[in-house]
């Protein structure tokens, strides 16, 4: 039919959707937006949590080299558990 609606199967790209100045991750189950460029040292120091009193799990690897956090910059869809040490008898 000539004057039928055309009806596209892609959506329309705006500005926000071709550049982005956050990053989606998942925190502990939760998603969390990180400025795009942020390392996991950044996240950590946002959270004000001690690298030195958790224990950081990244895309299901364990991550022992602490000194590399800063290093380590988040990409979308990254997921990392960060678990608390907890003392006690």
């Amino acid at each position: 039919m000539p004057n039928a609606p055309r009806v596209s199967i892609f959506r329309r790209m705006t500005h926000s959707a071709v550049h982005s100045d956050t990053t989606p991750l998942i925190v502990n189950g939760e998603e969390r937006l990180v400025p795009s460029g942020s390392t996991l040292g950044d996240l950590l120091r946002s959270l004000a949590l001690d690298p030195r009193m958790i224990v950081v799990e990244h895309n299901r690897t364990i991550l022992r080299e602490r000194s590399a956090y800063d290093a380590l910059v988040l990409e979308a869809g990254d997921t990392l558990e960060i678990v608390h040490f907890v003392g006690g008898g």
